[in-house]
C-alpha cells in the first residue's frame, strides 16, 4: 500500500508517462468510454487507467461529468479542459522528442552491432 506522500509524487509525475498521453488521445476520441474499456484498449491495468484519470483531473486536465447510462448505471464522461488541450500539445512535443532520441540512439547501437558483426567475420 502507498503512503499518502508517494501517491502524491506518484500523481505529480504522472505527465512524464507515455501512458498519460495515450490516455488523454484516448479519453478526447470517445468521452463517454469506461475505464475497463480504456484498461483493455491501451493493455494497461484498470488500477493503473484509474490512477492516470484522478492524477488528470486533479491536475485539471480532465474532469469528469456525471451521466446515466441506458442501463441505469451511474457512469462518467471525460472532457478534456481547455488546459488539457494546451497541456496535450505540449506532451506531444515532449514525447515526440523522447522518441527521436530514442530513435538515434537505436541507429548508433545498430550501427555499432553491424560493425562488430562485419569485424568478428
Amino acid at each position: 500500500m502507498c503512503s499518502e506522500d508517494e501517491q502524491m509524487n506518484g500523481k505529480n509525475q504522472v505527465l512524464e508517462s507515455e501512458d498519460a498521453l495515450r490516455i488523454i488521445k484516448e479519453v478526447e476520441s470517445d468521452p463517454k468510454i469506461t475505464q475497463r474499456l480504456l484498461a483493455r484498449k491501451l493493455e494497461i491495468s484498470l488500477g493503473k487507467v484509474n490512477f492516470f484519470l484522478n492524477a488528470l483531473i486533479d491536475k485539471g486536465i480532465i474532469e469528469a461529468k456525471n451521466f446515466k447510462n441506458s442501463k441505469n448505471k451511474l457512469g462518467y464522461m471525460y472532457l478534456l479542459t481547455s488546459d488539457g488541450i494546451r497541456i496535450k500539445l505540449k506532451l506531444i512535443h515532449k514525447f515526440l522528442a523522447w522518441k527521436e532520441l530514442e530513435y538515434r540512439k537505436l541507429e548508433d547501437e545498430i550501427s555499432s552491432l553491424k560493425k562488430e558483426r562485419l569485424v568478428g567475420t
